[in-house]
This record gives C-alpha cells, sequence and structure tokens, in this order.
C-alpha cells in the first residue's frame, strides 16, 4: 500500500489517534441503529457476533503476532519468546480486569454480572462489558501505528489500516449490543444512542497509550504487539463466541466467524 507523502510526516500517536476515532466512530454508528429500531432479530445478531469473533482472531495472528515473531528473529532472539510472553501476558491482563470490573454480559440476568460485587444497574453492567471489549482493541490499533515509527519495525502503514477498519467493522455489532438492549429496558433512544457510543471512548485512549508505550520504549514492540494479540483472543473466547452460541443459531454463528477471518486475512494480505 502506497503511503501519500505527507502522510508519512505525521506523528505515528496522532495517526493512533485518528484511526481510533474512526473505531469509536463505527461503534457510534452500531449504537445510531436504536434510532430505528428497539429491537434486533437475535439471528442477526448472532451473525454479527460471529463475524466480530472471526475479525478479531484473524487480526490478532496476521495484524500482531505475526509481526512479534518476525521483529524477534530480526533482533537475533528466538522468534517464540517474546511472542509467547506478551501473548500470555495480554491474556491475564484482562482476565484480570474482567475479575476486578462489575460488567454483565449480553442476555445474561442481574445476578450473573461478574467482577466486584456492586449495586450499579443492569444498564451500567452492559455498558461495562463492552467497554472491556475495546480497552484491548484501541490498544491493537495503538501499537500497530506507533510501530510504523521505529526503524527496526516490520510493520506497514498497510497492516495497521487493515487492523484498523476491522476493528471498526466488528465494533457495529458491539455498539447494537448495548444501545438497543437499554432502548428495550425503557431508556430513550437519545440516551440509549449515548450510552452505546460511550463504551467505544476508551478505544482512542488505549490507542495513545499503546502508541505511545511502544515509541517511549522501542524493546517492548514484540512484546506490545503480542500482548495486544492475547489480549483481544482472550475478550473473543470468553465473550464474544460463547454469546454468538446463545441463540441456538450456532451454525450461523460459525459460519460469520470463517467469514470474519477471511474477511481480516485478505485486507491484511491485500493491504500489508
Amino acid at each position: 500500500m502506497v503511503i501519500p507523502e505527507w502522510l508519512e510526516r505525521v506523528n505515528p500517536v496522532w495517526l493512533a489517534l485518528f484511526a481510533t476515532c474512526f473505531t469509536w466512530g463505527v461503534t457510534a454508528l452500531g449504537a445510531a441503529t436504536v434510532f430505528f429500531f428497539k429491537t434486533v432479530n437475535r439471528k442477526v445478531l448472532d451473525a454479527m457476533l460471529g463475524f466480530a469473533a472471526g475479525v478479531m482472531i484473524a487480526a490478532s495472528f496476521w495484524s500482531l503476532l505475526a509481526p512479534a515473531i518476525e521483529m524477534s528473529k530480526e533482533n537475533g532472539d528466538a522468534g517464540w519468546f517474546q511472542a509467547a510472553v506478551g501473548f500470555l501476558l495480554g491474556g491475564l491482563f484482562v482476565a484480570g480486569i474482567d475479575k476486578v470490573l462489575p460488567h454483565l454480559h449480553l442476555g445474561q440476568q442481574r445476578a450473573q454480572a461478574e467482577g466486584i460485587k456492586t449495586e450499579w444497574q443492569r444498564s451500567i453492567l452492559l455498558i461495562m462489558a463492552i467497554t472491556l471489549h475495546n480497552l484491548p482493541e484501541g490498544l491493537a490499533v495503538g501499537v500497530a501505528f506507533g510501530a510504523l515509527g521505529l526503524e527496526q519495525s516490520v510493520a506497514t502503514f498497510g497492516s495497521a489500516v487493515a487492523l484498523a477498519i476491522g476493528i471498526g467493522l466488528q465494533n457495529f455489532p458491539e455498539g447494537m449490543a448495548v444501545s438497543i438492549p437499554l432502548r428495550r429496558e425503557g431508556f430513550h433512544r437519545s440516551d440509549a444512542f449515548w450510552a452505546g457510543q460511550a463504551s467505544g471512548i476508551v478505544e482512542p485512549i488505549g490507542g495513545v497509550i499503546g502508541a505511545l508505550a511502544v515509541q517511549l520504549v522501542t524493546p517492548i514492540l514484540p512484546y506490545a504487539l503480542a500482548f495486544a494479540a492475547g489480549a483481544m483472543i482472550f475478550v473473543v473466547v470468553e465473550e464474544l463466541i460463547p454469546e454468538s452460541q446463545q441463540g441456538r443459531n450456532t451454525d450461523l454463528a460459525t459460519a460469520f466467524t470463517l467469514l470474519g477471518f477471511v474477511v481480516m486475512m485478505v485486507m491484511d494480505v491485500a493491504l500489508g
């Protein structure tokens, strides 16, 4: 993918901010469906959640793990070590947040809320669950763009753009998964929309943090890429895939998981 000359002069941290603002915007677009629908067909939701899972799985490998392994080899290290350590640390990081942050997954009862016990309303707990999804996604995009400014990085502008587009695509159903359930629970459409889009605000924050981290501490880049991959895979296995299978549309959800994987893979290979 050819980069315009003027774009090469833009600080990668700014690029990370712009990219994650885009992914946040797609979350808001998904949340905006509440102005047109009060409910969402369960088959459609399961298909979209499956698609999101497939995108995140492919992005974790093609855009994050594979570059981390290649970078480790070029640095003279064992190709697997830094990727393995970073990947496991990313999963542990999200697991720790999952144990602490009060949240409620789609389709569950208030009594099934996870994290520290709280009296928060069901609506707030639903928002927190999607916010938990979005943090590692923002970190992943931020690390991918932050890597562009480093000489030893094998990351490309095309692969970073592909990652941002892929994350954006799978953010659409996540925005829906907050705003429409809130509408069913009696929220005004505008309030449900603002709550849904607010769940994505952590992505620009995570994006800037991820980009700054790899810019300021260059040696952590392979670890950071793998860390973001581990965090995203945790979210996929812990939340997205189980939620997509709840509605008894298991074959449909699985088919769209495969489709999401292929779409993300094709984008990364074509653009990267």
